[in-house]
């Protein structure tokens, strides 16, 4: 991706990134769509320090407004995070309610925003290229559950999420927040059909492990593949019956006394991590 040079204070030694993220359009279990939904309203803008700055590091990416406070400008220059010198954009230094008003109410931005072009779409295939852990979401909507997810993937070695183009939320600010980076380390594929997306996983040679408190066995219990994909439903309702149909096993989270479920970005971090200690 080209970019015009603008002169710019900053140097570039951003967070790190993924590289470019595959094509755009549609291919085997994926869909259109990506993060183009992240760019409408006031969901058009990336917010916070990590999020824009992992963003800016990512050349998937296309900066086209980048926002600063007098602040958070020394902030960076503090902790000796720079801009990327070749930015399509010059910082716009503004104030921090004008920021603010741009952005979803409560959005805590730290004096920093951005509006980029969203994420490429990428099929199932792209996604999971490369990667032998995968999350799969089944409706989970919250945006704050699922960037904590993504944040989780990341930390954890998951390198792809496959999510529904319905009933899941945008790929923007809030979402990104919550991510902390990791929305643009871990590839999505937003598909239309998670049963087929399943099956695809399948055929790539991914064991489906759907993630339930009433499964028939703990996961530090299973014998796992060396490719797994973590399926994770939504918050109190769970897995749906045709992904719990369509998944290999059910398994479960030991737990000890009279509480035995968590929040569903909670559950998604014990269970990933208990495939990265084993290597898987």
């Amino acid at each position: 991706m080209s970019r015009r040079k603008q002169p710019s204070q900053f140097s570039s030694s951003g967070p790190s990134n993924p590289g470019p993220r595959g094509r755009h359009g549609r291919g085997p279990g994926g869909a259109k769509g990506g993060g183009k939904a992240g760019n409408a309203g006031t969901d058009a803008y990336l917010y916070g320090f990590h999020a824009v700055l992992a963003a800016l590091a990512n050349p998937a990416r296309m900066a086209e407004r980048l926002l600063l406070t007098r602040n958070a400008e020394a902030e960076l220059a503090r902790q000796g995070a720079r801009l990327p010198p070749d930015l399509p954009v010059r910082p716009e230094i503004m104030e921090n309610e004008d920021i603010a008003a741009l952005l979803p109410p409560g959005a805590v931005h730290q004096g920093i925003a951005l509006r980029a072009s969203p994420l490429p779409d990428l099929d199932v295939v792209e996604a999971c290229e490369g990667t032998t852990r995968v999350v799969v979401l089944d409706q989970v909507t919250d945006p704050h559950n699922f960037g904590a997810i993504l944040r989780s993937a990341a930390v954890f070695g998951a390198g792809a999420l496959i999510t529904t183009e319905r009933n899941s939320p945008s790929l923007g600010g809030a979402l990104a927040k919550a991510a902390s980076g990791a929305l643009e380390l871990v590839r999505i594929a937003r598909i239309t059909n998670l049963v087929r997306a399943i099956e695809k996983l399948k055929e790539l040679g991914f064991e489906v492990i759907g993630l339930d408190g009433d499964g028939e066995a703990a996961l530090p219990e299973l014998k796992l593949s060396p490719r797994v994909a973590l399926v994770l439903g939504a918050e109190g309702a769970g897995l749906r019956r045709l992904t719990r149909e369509h998944c290999d096993i059910l398994a479960r989270l030991p737990a000890a006394g009279g509480m035995k479920s968590l929040n569903v970005s909670n559950a998604a971090a014990v269970a990933l991590y208990e495939l990265f200690r084993r290597g898987l």
